[in-house]
């Protein structure tokens, strides 16, 4: 019976500081949106410093630096500038993957991102 409670007891705990650690999303991400029919490449490039994320979004229209961005556990949320609009990006960071969705122009894209492996 003891050994039964201890077991949960550490799994309550292992589970508690698996939620407190940050997701990783240094480095490069890849994605294609569907935008009006059209499949769009879109690439991230993350830095993060604590809950401080910066780097740069790269589309057809250019590289435009990432602002406001913060990384809190598996919640990734920063905002760029394209064409004068503010593009807010919205994210649950998984180990290979970003599900994130983007409003642009009031309207609501999904798009996931996948780890660039420079391959």
């Amino acid at each position: 019976m003891n050994t039964k409670i201890f077991n949960a007891i550490v799994l309550c705990i292992c589970g508690v500081l698996f939620c407190l650690i940050a997701a990783d999303v240094n480095g490069k991400w890849r994605g294609v949106i569907d935008y009006n029919g059209r499949d769009v490449s879109v690439s991230y490039q993350f830095k993060t410093e604590g809950s401080k994320v910066t780097g740069t979004a790269e589309t057809p229209v250019g590289v435009v630096p990432i602002e406001q961005g913060k990384l809190e556990k598996d919640m990734l949320t920063f905002k760029a500038d394209l064409n004068g609009e503010t593009v807010t990006h919205v994210g649950r960071v998984s180990a290979d993957s970003i599900n994130l969705k983007i409003n642009y122009q009031g309207l609501d894209y999904n798009m996931v991102l996948k780890r660039d492996k420079g391959l």
